[in-house]
């Protein structure tokens, strides 16, 4: 293919990508869904699942193998774009006074889910051979396995918090806390487990481990007072500290992908390390276009995601595990973090509250997903499976929450108690 086709294709590709999932995120915000559902819906739609089987001349021709690498760089700016964002607006100073309920809530929803998807791989290992998983799993499939379950979406939780009008509400505090704890933790082992995945590298993973540990204390210690200095006595030009600090997280980015971790943990560890303004607060100008860009490019990621689904490879010993799985991550999720809240010190409702909104996976899931379908810890099948699991979870938040409400009404009003019958008046002893 010539340079001038391959750029018309890019072109028109893109144009399509675009249009096509923000008509999905509108359509599913009219239906009362988070706006991602209906972007990766538009995904799943555009890939070879959907339209590769209804018009396969037509996808050929829209998404030819020669435009997939670029295609895959806009997806992987994207994220680091999006996570750059996740990692400066991530605060655990909003733990509070809620800080010992948030953190246990936190660590119960973690650690419940992830053994029991880390048990259920091993006992069910010749199940999960059926689809395409090898027979001896490797620890880090293991490990990957119980994080497929762990995850919180913060960025949709956060969402779904707002729209429910639950932001200054002692459960959506608890809830947006706990995530945030969880987001830490998750991010943490998932990146364990994507050094001892077993990909080529130069360096064994003890090695690799020891150098980002390193990195991390590099942008911790040095990073964070060189760009403090920058951006708060230089007092850049808004474009040009936008600029200046994407070219960080993309930097970021690429240290963390070379040492066999995936560019979404240099992303996330360059918007943890970039200051606050002096009072602590997000910087809007900063924010607001990160945002914008974000939104932008996000449905190639979410193409790029679409483009390994498929339904095709997925038997019924397939549905059946979405079904097991599915199960498994809303009771582990929303058990766990009642049962933790109410431990907490919550009442019933706002336990019940906090442990439905952690079960909202979405986003976050998906890029964790797409990192370990890259790293091999996945199999094709596996990847199609858990990627259903995670939109029916996201999209069964929104009902479970009108379900929870519904119960707190009923029980505030009790049926009224049948008056007792009076006492019969004692017989006159005259």
């Amino acid at each position: 293919m010539s340079s001038d086709a391959l750029i018309a294709h890019v072109t028109g590709a893109a144009a399509l990508i675009l249009v096509a999932a923000h008509a999905g995120g509108w359509l599913a915000r009219r239906l009362g869904q988070p706006y991602i559902v209906g972007q990766l819906a538009a995904g799943i739609a555009l890939g070879p699942t959907v339209l590769g089987a209804l018009a396969p001349d037509a996808y050929d021709t829209l998404f030819p193998a020669a435009i997939e690498p670029a295609l895959t760089g806009f997806a992987q700016i994207s994220l680091v774009v999006f996570l750059f964002a996740v990692g400066y607006e991530l605060d655990l100073k909003l733990l509070g006074d809620r800080a010992r309920t948030a953190v246990i809530t936190a660590l119960a929803a973690f650690l419940v889910p992830m053994a029991v998807g880390s048990g259920c791989a091993l006992l069910f290992r010749d199940w999960l051979h059926r689809l395409g998983m090898p027979h001896d799993l490797t620890p880090a499939m293991v490990i990957f396995a119980g994080v497929a379950l762990s995850i919180t979406a913060v960025p949709v939780l956060t969402a779904i918090v707002r729209e429910n009008g639950l932001a200054r509400t002692v459960p959506g505090v608890v809830a947006m806390s706990a995530a945030g704890v969880l987001d830490v933790i998750g991010w943490a082992v998932l990146a364990g487990a994507l050094l001892d995945s077993g990909t080529e590298q130069s360096l064994g993973w003890p090695w690799r481990a020891l150098l980002a540990v390193g990195f991390t204390a590099l942008m911790l210690a040095g990073a964070r007072p060189l760009l403090r200095r920058l951006l708060w006595r230089t007092r850049l030009e808004p474009s040009l500290r936008l600029a200046l600090l994407i070219g960080f997280a993309l930097g970021s980015a690429w240290v963390t992908h070379s040492l066999g971790l995936h560019v979404i943990f240099g992303a996330l560890l360059a918007g943890v390390v970039v200051p606050r303004e002096e009072g602590g607060t997000l910087d809007p100008d900063l924010v607001r276009p990160l945002h914008d860009v974000g939104s932008l490019l996000l449905p190639f990621f979410f193409v790029i995601s679409g483009q390994s689904v498929t339904l095709n490879g997925v038997d019924g010993a397939g549905w059946l595990t979405l079904l097991v799985v599915t199960v498994l991550a809303v009771v582990t999720k929303v058990g766990s973090g009642t049962v933790a809240a109410r431990l907490g010190g919550l009442g019933r409702d706002d336990a019940r509250t906090v442990g439905v909104l952690l079960s909202a996976r979405g986003l976050t899931e998906l890029i964790a997903l797409n990192a370990g379908h890259q790293a091999g810890l996945l199999s094709a099948p596996l990847y199609t499976v858990l990627v259903f699991m995670a939109l029916v979870t996201t999209l069964l938040t929104q009902p479970m929450l009108h379900l929870v409400g519904r119960l707190a009404r009923r029980e505030t009003v009790a049926p009224p108690q049948a008056a007792a019958p009076r006492a019969a008046p004692a017989p006159d002893a005259s």
